[in-house]
C-alpha cells in the first residue's frame, strides 16, 4: 500500500513516526560528516528540500533526540555502526529566517531578534541558575550588539554544560537579504546581519561545525568579510549534487508505488531538468509530491512564490537582456557570462547578476559551462529549465500587463481585428499603467525607456499569442532589423510588423510624422521580405507604426 504524503510537512521526526512518503536523503549526513568542512553554506531553488534536510540533521544530531534511533532505521545511513554511535550525541543551535520578510529594517531586525530568543528557550524554559548574560540574551528587547553575540553566547553554555562544541544550523538564510534589497534598506541591514554571521560561524570558539542553506550564495563581500572558513556549495558544484531534489530512479521508484507508471514522460517534461554539479536528472520534489498526492499534472512549484525580485529585475532590465529572455521564452538557449555570488547592492548597476539569480533559483538550467580567456571566465549556457517554468515566465511577463487600468487584452485583440481606433485608445491605457514601470527611475531617457518597454511588451505579445503566432523581435530581414514581427500559424491569420518610434522633435513637427517615418522604414527596408520567403501573400501582411512622445502613443497603419 502506498504511503501517505503529507504535503508541506517539514517535520523529519513526525514523517518517520508516522510512515508518511520520504524520499532516503540520509547520504547527506554522511557526506556532510566525512567533508570535515567548518561552515558550509548549500544553496539550492526554493522547495527542494532544504528545511526537511535540515530538519532531518538536526534529529540525527542533537542530544535532544539522543536514543531515537528508530527514527532512521532502515534509512541507508542506519547500515553504518559508525555513525549509529554518533546519532544524538551533539548539542544542536537549529534556527530558520524563512520567516524575516519585514519591509523595513528596524522590523527585520527586531524579527531576528525574536527568533533568537525563541531558540534560547528551547533549551531553557526558565531563567532559573542562568548567567545574567544570558538572562539579557532572553529578552526581546536586547540590543543590536547583544543580538549579533547572542548565538556566541548560547554557543558558550550549551557547551560547557554537554562537554561537546555545538553544532548550527541556519535555515533560509538569505531570506531577510532579498527582503532587504526590495524593500530599499539593504546597506542599512547588511550591518547587522555581517555582526551577527561573524560573531556565530566565525569567531564561535564553541563550534563544531555549522551549516547555512539558501537559494543564492551572497557574495562574501556582503555579509561574509571575514569568515574565512566558509565551503561555498553551489547548483554548479558536484558536493551533495543527488542530496536535494529527486533523482530518475527516486521518480522512476515514486512513481511505480503510486501506480503512475505510465506518466513517467509527461511528469519528466513538466518537472524534471534541474542541473546539480554534472547531475542533469534532477526533478523538482515539490512537484513530484503534489503530483502522486493529486494525480494531475499542474505547475505546483511556480504557484508557490510571487517571484517579486526576478519579475522586477527583468522588468527594468534593458533591451538586450529583455532580447534573451526572448529567445529563452522561445526555446532556446542563450550563452552569457556571470558571477554565481550575488552582490545585492549592485543589482541595479550590474545586470548579469540577473542569470546567476535565475540559475540559482532554478528558473533557468545550465546545459555548458566553458571557461574562456586568460583568466578563464566561465561562460555559462543557459535554458528554460521545464516546462513548468515556462509557466512561471508566462505568468510573470502577464502580470505586467494585469493591471485593471492597462488594457493590454484589449489591445491584443485590436492588433489581432485590425482596429486602429481602438489600437490607439487600449495602447496609451497600457503606456500610461505600466509605462514606468519598465525603467529603474535612476536614471530615466525619453530614449531608453521606450525600448525598454517596448521589449517588455514583446515578452506580453509572446505570452498572449502562444501557440498562435510566433513572435520576433530585433531580427534581420530585407536591409534591416524589424522591431516585431508577428508571424501566424495560421494561413488565416495576418501577418504583422511593429516598428517603434520615439519622436524627435528637431527631425518631426508632429507625432504623426514619427508615424509616418516609422511605416516609410518598414517599407524602404524591405521588412515583409522574411515573410514573403515563407509564402506569406503581400496581402496578408499589415504594417503599423508607433510613435512614442513621454507616455503618450500614436499608432498609424497600412
Amino acid at each position: 500500500m502506498a504511503r501517505t504524503i503529507s504535503i508541506g510537512n517539514q517535520s523529519f521526526e513526525e514523517i518517520r513516526e508516522k510512515g508518511y512518503f520520504l524520499v532516503d536523503k540520509t547520504n547527506l549526513i554522511k557526506e556532510w560528516w566525512e567533508s570535515a568542512d567548518s561552515v558550509t553554506l548549500i544553496t539550492r531553488p526554493r522547495r527542494f528540500g532544504k528545511t526537511i534536510n535540515m530538519d532531518m540533521l538536526n534529529c540525527f544530531f542533537s542530544n535532544r533526540f539522543q536514543g531515537r534511533g528508530d527514527l532512521f532505521e532502515g534509512l541507508s545511513i542506519w547500515k553504518e555502526e559508525v555513525y549509529r554511535r554518533l546519532q544524538g550525541s551533539y548539542p544542536v543551535i537549529f534556527l530558520s529566517f524563512a520567516d524575516v520578510k519585514q519591509n523595513n529594517c528596524k522590523d527585520a531586525i527586531q524579527k531576528i531578534k525574536t527568533i533568537i530568543t525563541g531558540v534560547y528557550r528551547q533549551f531553557f524554559d526558565t531563567q532559573d541558575k542562568l548567567p545574567s548574560q544570558i538572562v539579557q540574551m532572553m529578552q526581546e528587547n536586547m540590543s543590536d550588539v547583544a543580538a549579533q553575540s547572542a548565538l556566541q553566547i548560547l554557543s558558550e553554555e550549551l557547551s560547557r554544560r554537554c562537554g561537546k562544541k555545538v553544532l548550527i544550523f541556519l535555515d533560509e538564510y538569505d531570506t531577510p537579504m532579498q527582503e532587504a534589497y526590495l524593500h530599499g534598506y539593504w546597506d542599512e541591514f547588511t550591518g547587522f546581519i555581517r555582526g551577527l554571521f561573524n560573531s556565530t560561524f566565525k569567531s564561535n570558539f564553541y563550534m563544531e561545525r555549522g551549516i547555512m542553506t539558501g537559494i543564492t550564495r551572497v557574495s562574501k563581500e556582503s555579509v561574509f568579510s571575514d569568515l574565512n572558513n566558509l565551503t561555498v556549495v553551489t547548483t554548479t558544484s558536484e558536493k551533495y549534487a543527488s542530496c536535494f531534489g529527486f533523482t530518475q530512479q527516486e521518480v522512476t521508484d515514486a512513481l511505480d508505488e503510486y501506480g503512475l507508471e505510465e506518466s513517467s514522460a509527461s511528469v519528466r517534461q513538466w518537472y524534471n531538468g534541474f542541473t546539480f554539479g554534472s547531475h542533469r536528472d534532477i526533478y523538482n520534489p515539490w512537484s513530484i509530491t503534489n503530483f502522486l498526492k493529486e494525480k494531475r499534472l499542474f505547475p505546483y512549484w511556480a504557484s508557490t512564490s510571487s517571484n517579486g525580485l526576478a519579475s522586477k529585475l527583468i522588468r527594468t532590465a534593458s533591451a538586450d537582456l529583455k532580447e534573451k529572455m526572448e529567445t529563452l521564452l522561445n526555446g532556446q538557449s542563450i550563452t552569457v557570462n556571470f558571477d554565481e555570488q550575488i552582490v545585492y547592492s549592485q543589482l541595479d548597476e550590474n545586470e548579469s547578476a540577473i542569470w546567476s539569480l535565475l540559475t540559482a533559483s532554478g528558473y533557468l538550467k545550465i546545459e555548458n559551462i566553458e571557461y574562456k580567456g586568460i583568466f578563464l571566465e566561465p561562460w555559462y549556457t543557459l535554458r528554460i529549465t521545464n516546462l513548468e517554468t515556462v509557466g512561471m515566465f508566462s505568468a510573470m511577463f502577464r502580470g505586467w500587463f494585469s493591471s485593471s487600468d492597462a488594457n493590454y487584452n484589449g489591445f491584443v485583440r485590436a492588433l489581432l481585428s485590425g482596429n486602429l481606433k481602438e489600437m490607439n485608445l487600449f495602447m496609451n491605457d497600457v503606456a500610461l499603467a505600466t509605462f514606468s514601470a519598465f525603467d529603474t527611475g535612476k536614471h530615466p531617457s525619453a530614449r531608453t525607456q521606450p525600448e525598454r518597454f517596448y521589449h517588455g511588451f514583446v515578452l506580453g505579445l509572446l505570452v498572449e499569442l502562444r501557440g498562435r503566432y510566433s513572435v520576433q523581435s530585433n531580427k534581420e530581414s530585407g536591409y534591416g532589423r524589424y522591431d516585431i514581427c508577428l508571424i501566424p500559424q495560421k494561413t488565416t491569420d495576418p501577418a504583422i510588423v511593429l516598428e517603434f518610434k520615439v519622436h524627435d522633435p528637431d527631425e518631426e513637427k508632429t507625432l504623426q510624422e514619427t508615424v509616418e517615418s516609422a511605416l516609410k522604414q518598414i517599407e524602404e527596408k524591405a521588412y515583409d521580405s522574411m515573410l514573403v520567403e515563407q509564402g506569406i501573400s503581400k496581402k496578408q501582411i499589415r504594417h503599423y507604426g508607433f510613435a512614442f512622445e513621454g507616455r503618450r502613443v500614436l499608432i498609424g497603419g497600412n
